[in-house]
């Protein structure tokens, strides 16, 4: 599971500026597609070969005096939430009053913290820090968010104290994340999965903060289903809450095999069904899109919600689309199959063989466009992973394959080897000699 490292400090401080360059060479989690938030307030990142989420918060507190109410309430969600946290000063602006409320909170935390001094470039580090140690929150680190100046010390004591946590497995099951909205009836989904006939389940806790892992022995399939863990603490701060609570989604379902994400339909579908559908999509996960509360619609407002679910998903890769009423239990067995054929495709095997027949295939109904007047020759694929099923393709001036080119690429081995609810993503490999 993904640590969680909450980035906080006063306005202006350039906590931005630290998250960009924290995950400069990291995608976002998500990015321009339809249904996928432009939103840069979360990403993952890689730091010495430990992957981490972090979390770019807001400014905290407008005055210089007191911890306003909604302020207090933002640290200590990022407290409760958060496997580490970096407190962000700017040496220019001395030690204010709201960073001494703040310290004085985070002396307080169990969790790893670390306090970063910003903005100290062409300064001497030992007197650029020496006034924050009265803050009393460890040795300041001197950077410049700006520059890159301390940032890797930086990163190097975040390794030491907060190392990346590995989802370790006692046996292969597939894991099954249960994802979505507040209240659609995610627990409820999890309660009908583990009271159907002939199941054995017992409660296995996972890290407590995070979420509850569920082993499952449906017949013929065990499975371990994931209970996303959501904020618990309850706040005015809305902005805060949803922020976190899709940074557990995102925990969850890097943790999983299949994402089933689960939607209300007495609500219809918002935009934050959508957020959540694209931050499978980025993670490279099977979906399967299970409708809760099925059987309290009318027919009239089952076609215009079916309507408006091939609409809003159809960024998607072909997947199946469920229908239950997890209150009553029924359908229960259809999502199980769905989840089954989904994880099928998921680690699915694409005989080399094949790939390549497919690959000709596709470029001869629609052949790459040329560089420069020069043709793109896809000479050879193979498969490069599973989970998501990955096609590695070898060829001169494969590089410059525009991201609508691989995405069709993508569509056709999927139809050809009629995968659901997975996404083949296609890495290119140029050959060494372009006019080969």
């Amino acid at each position: 599971m993904l640590p969680i490292v909450t980035i906080l400090g006063r306005p202006n401080v350039g906590k931005s500026t630290l998250f960009n360059r924290l995950v400069r060479s990291n995608k976002s989690l998500v990015d321009d597609q339809a249904g996928v938030t432009r939103d840069r307030m979360y990403a993952k990142a890689n730091l010495n070969g430990n992957d981490y989420l972090f979390v770019d918060t807001g400014g905290l507190g407008a005055t210089e005096d007191i911890l306003h109410e909604e302020v207090h309430e933002q640290v200590e969600i990022a407290i409760e939430e958060s496997d580490a946290i970096i407190l962000v000063v700017d040496f220019n602006g001395g030690r204010l009053g709201v960073d001494r409320d703040i310290a004085a909170r985070l002396r307080l935390v169990s969790q790893p913290l670390l306090l970063a001094v910003n903005k100290t470039e062409g300064r001497e580090k030992n007197s650029a820090v020496a006034e924050f140690h009265e803050l009393a929150l460890g040795d300041p680190i001197a950077i410049s968010a700006r520059t890159g100046s301390g940032i890797s010390e930086l990163t190097q004591e975040l390794c030491n104290c907060v190392p990346s946590k590995n989802v370790e497995r006692e046996d292969e099951r597939p894991s099954l994340a249960v994802i979505g909205r507040p209240n659609v009836g995610k627990s409820t989904l999890v309660n009908s999965l583990a009271k159907c006939k002939r199941v054995i389940v017992a409660d296995v806790p996972g890290t407590t903060r995070d979420m509850i892992s569920v082993p499952i022995d449906w017949p013929g399939w065990p499975i371990t289903v994931i209970d996303t863990a959501g904020v618990r603490r309850k706040s005015r701060v809305k902005e805060v809450i949803e922020q976190y609570s899709i940074v557990k989604t995102f925990q969850a379902v890097s943790a999983s095999s299949v994402a089933l994400l689960l939607l209300d339909a007495t609500e219809g579908i918002v935009e934050q069904d959508k957020t959540i559908a694209g931050l499978v999509l980025h993670s490279g996960r099977s979906i399967v899109v299970i409708v809760n509360k099925w059987d309290k619609l009318s027919k009239y407002e089952k076609r215009l919600f079916n309507r408006s679910l091939s609409l809003s998903f159809s960024f998607l890769p072909k997947h199946e689309a469920v229908r239950i009423s997890a209150l009553r239990g029924t359908g229960i067995s259809n999502v199980m199959q769905a989840s089954q054929r989904a994880h099928e495709s998921a680690i699915v095997d694409l005989p080399t063989g094949k790939l390549n027949r497919f690959l000709a295939e596709a470029i001869d109904r629609h052949p790459p466009a040329r560089l420069r007047g020069r043709a793109v020759n896809l000479k050879f694929a193979h498969q490069g992973g599973r989970n998501p099923p990955v096609v590695v393709i070898h060829g001169n001036l494969s590089n410059s394959l525009s991201p609508g080119y691989r995405r069709y690429l993508s569509n056709y081995f999927a139809e050809a080897f009629s995968l659901i609810g997975a996404r083949i993503r296609i890495e290119v490999r140029a050959s060494a000699n372009p006019y080969a």
